[in-house]
């Protein structure tokens, strides 16, 4: 058996039930043919993704030791099995659209996200367990004060749903917090109707300063008096959902100076 690492963050699921719920979760949402399971561990979640014999399973794991472990348990997945970093990982080696599940490392999962929003034309489902309030915090509505960044860039492109919640005890070793399963479901949009690079700033910007209305919060960004008068910008930035960032950033684009 694998040895659970620290400085990877690694805690290994054992309970079955939730594992088998976990895979269950994916839906086969936008008809991919290809599945990605990042950090597999000890491949408690891939026994039961591997039974989906209608998809491709594809595995990316870091830690050696889970590696050859895994090529013992499930040689037949072996040609699909890559030791590798999914941050860094040249993602084009998957031929088509794909899923994303698995068990993600609580210390880098909004790396992660980043990450899949870079790719998210290629991502129509994904399936994953974090941090319970990590959780939370992205699913939340405006007007929430979990309600962040992510929550923003994120529901921009998927629809977000939080599915349940797993207990230390079905962990070895137990971590130090409660987990939660979520769903993301890709909104079909190819892209934001306003500059997305803008788009991004300004959220960024706003939650960087989130006890300011916006329009002090934007001060950087030296508005003009006719933008400066927006209602919008007299809310701070968890009371605005997406569509208001597009709006304010069709508002911003004419004055931005990149």
């Amino acid at each position: 058996m694998v040895k659970p690492k620290k400085h990877l963050g690694q805690h290994f699921l054992k309970e079955q039930s939730t594992a088998k719920n976990i895979a269950d979760s994916l839906t086969g949402f936008g008809g991919y043919k290809h599945i990605l399971e990042i950090g597999p561990g000890t491949g408690v979640l891939t026994q039961y993704l591997a039974e989906r014999h209608n998809q491709t399973l594809w595995m990316i794991e870091v830690d050696p030791d889970s590696i050859a472990y895994l090529e013992t348990r499930f040689p037949q997945a072996t040609e699909n099995l890559i030791e590798g970093d999914f941050l860094t990982w040249d993602i084009s080696v998957i031929p088509s659209s794909f899923a994303i599940i698995g068990n993600l490392p609580y210390n880098i999962s909004s790396q992660i996200f980043f990450k899949v929003l870079d790719l998210q034309q290629q991502i129509p489902e994904m399936v994953c367990m974090l941090q319970k309030e990590v959780a939370r915090r992205l699913v939340s509505a405006p007007g929430n004060k979990a309600y962040g960044i992510l929550s923003v860039l994120l529901q921009a492109f998927y629809k977000l749903e939080y599915l349940f919640e797993v207990k230390p005890e079905c962990f070895y070793p137990p971590p130090k917090v409660d987990s939660a399963v979520i769903r993301l479901q890709n909104l079909g949009k190819s892209r934001l109707e306003c500059d997305e690079v803008l788009f991004r700033r300004l959220v960024k910007q706003g939650f960087q300063n989130r006890r300011k209305t916006l329009r002090n919060a934007l001060k950087a960004f030296n508005l003009p008096q006719e933008v400066r008068a927006l209602e919008l910008l007299d809310r701070r930035a968890e009371q605005l959902g997406v569509e208001d960032y597009v709006t304010l950033t069709k508002s911003v684009t004419p004055f931005w100076n990149p």
